[in-house]
């Protein structure tokens, strides 16, 4: 539990600050440059971090995580009580919760929106399959019957990226027209390619606890919120030079140098291990859907050179196989005597083995994650050097995220996620159902095993199992660690660095 404490602890210095500034004014409009476009504004059907931090302004869940990633109620009244052996979960919601149409929130909407999200989002698909059923219990209360422990459901309601968003019950529909939650800002506006434009939301029922990451008390100061898309790196760092943005994200880390320089205007905001690559595979169909041709691409790949292309300052890469940071009660080099191999005779070998027939690897990469790009020619050189045929698609992000959903597209896809201190939060490709689509024997018996263990300690120890597995079967690679990189504009103050960035409590200054 010590172990737990500490991790937790490093997590929230590296995510969450507390500075001490002048009080922001009330009022006023925020610029904030993101990576693109998201594809849709429904988070339950989109798991890109994109559409979750855009949409967790609009859409609040249950529970959320305070500044040390503990499981905080939001709409939940307080944490659920568990009786029934684990099987049954009794929640109370906040009375008095306005929707966005100036209605009060019920159990009823909380339910629905909780069984639509079961229907979509793979993370709720995978619950969907260990629940008995929901059961509204009184006008804010229902209880949640599942069929086996699961350790995890809490933090599975928590997260922001595929959120189990509760939104008014008249609203659901697929897909959504009308965004209608209970968050600080209302939906306003989209106009893609150009901006998608958020309100203040003047009935909002804030808690009242002091703030603390995502949980606590959230006040719109600001009066609109317009997330720009900005899908080249170096125009989101211009733009947050000059003045265009009070806020650009995930910046090229080669412009640190300039932004360090700009300190009277703005705030250069450094992550450490604020995230980790990972390269998908197609576990379903085509030429990676071979388990032995997934191990042969694990043995010709040199992810150390891959991170040294992405990310260049040693400040913003780790070479490291262990899916957690030393000081994670889940840190273990279990299997990690397969990563970072960079082995193309042995690749090579091992392919001719498996019966590889020169097809052609189709790998999905985007630029406005300007890293995936380039490791993913490096990656792309060194299965040639193996001798892998590749077929590189450079595609917009909102293009990659609907490709990936069809199997029949594509056999590598590049992404990232935030490094966070429950394992089943990600990737989804742990859960059932994700783009990768892996499932097999091995994998429901070690995950069952490791989400029925509700004792911190022992979870530890079943994680091992579960890492090893990754690296034999390949579903995904965990190609390392690295820190992130953003930037502020001195004039929006209040604004706490988070994986999913959030602007609620945030304002101009005076």
């Amino acid at each position: 539990m010590k172990k737990l404490l500490i991790f937790f602890s490093m997590l929230a210095s590296v995510f969450f600050t507390h500075g001490l500034l002048a009080a922001p004014i009330k009022g006023g409009s925020a610029n904030l440059a993101m990576v693109g476009d998201p594809q849709n504004l429904d988070p339950m059907a989109a798991t890109t971090d994109l559409v979750g931090t855009i949409m967790q302004h609009v859409y609040e869940t249950l529970y959320t995580f305070d500044a040390n990633w503990r499981i905080t109620p939001m709409l939940a009244k307080a944490l659920p009580r568990v009786s029934n052996g684990g099987l049954l979960y009794s929640f109370v919601i906040r009375d008095g919760v306005v929707l966005h149409n100036g209605r009060e929130l019920t159990a009823e909407d909380v339910v629905a929106s909780l069984q639509r999200w079961m229907e979509m989002a793979p993370r709720g698909k995978a619950l969907a399959s260990q629940t008995d059923r929901l059961e509204v219990k009184g006008k804010y209360s229902f209880d949640w019957r599942v069929k086996v422990v699961n350790a995890s459901l809490l933090a599975h309601l928590a997260l922001p990226s595929g959120m189990a968003a509760i939104m008014a019950k008249e609203s659901l529909a697929n897909p959504l027209t009308e965004y209608v939650g209970t968050g600080p800002y209302k939906f306003k506006e989209r106009r893609p390619d150009q901006f998608v434009w958020l309100v203040r939301h003047d009935s909002y029922s804030a808690r009242t606890e002091s703030p603390s990451g995502y949980a606590g008390k959230r006040e719109a100061l600001l009066d609109d919120l317009r997330f720009i898309p900005v899908p080249n790196s170096n125009t989101r760092l211009e733009g947050i030079l000059s003045g265009q943005f009070h806020f650009s994200d995930q910046l090229n880390v080669n412009g640190i140098s300039r932004l360090e320089r700009g300190f009277d205007k703005i705030t250069p905001l450094i992550s450490p291990n604020y995230g980790f690559p990972y390269l998908v595979f197609n576990t379903k169909e085509g030429v990676m859907a071979s388990m032995a041709l997934r191990q042969a691409v694990q043995t010709a790949l040199g992810t150390g050179e891959m991170l040294e292309a992405g990310f260049g300052d040693k400040r913003f890469y780790s070479v490291e196989g262990a899916h957690f940071p030393k000081n994670s009660p889940y840190y273990s080099t279990i299997g990690t005597e397969l990563y970072n191999q960079k082995k193309p005779k042995l690749a090579k070998a091992a392919a001719l083995a498996a019966g590889y027939k020169e097809e052609p690897i189709r790998i999905l990469t985007s630029r406005q994650y300007e890293f995936h790009h380039t490791m993913v020619l490096v990656m792309a050189e060194q299965l040639k050097e193996a001798g892998f045929k590749t077929d590189v698609q450079v595609v917009d992000w909102a293009t990659l995220i609907q490709r990936r959903g069809d199997a029949k597209l594509w056999d590598i896809y590049m992404t990232h996620s935030g490094l966070l201190p429950e394992p089943m939060l990600s990737p989804p490709q742990l859960s059932e159902g994700a783009p990768g689509w892996w499932s097999s024997p091995e994998k429901s018996k070690v995950l069952a095993s490791f989400n029925a263990a509700t004792d911190p300690v022992i979870r530890a120890t079943l994680w091992e199992p579960v890492q090893q597995l990754v690296y034999n079967q390949v579903p995904y690679i965990h190609v390392g660690k690295f820190s992130g990189l953003s930037a502020r504009s001195n004039q929006l103050q209040g604004y706490q660095p988070a994986i999913w960035p959030f602007f609620w409590n945030s304002g101009l200054a005076r």
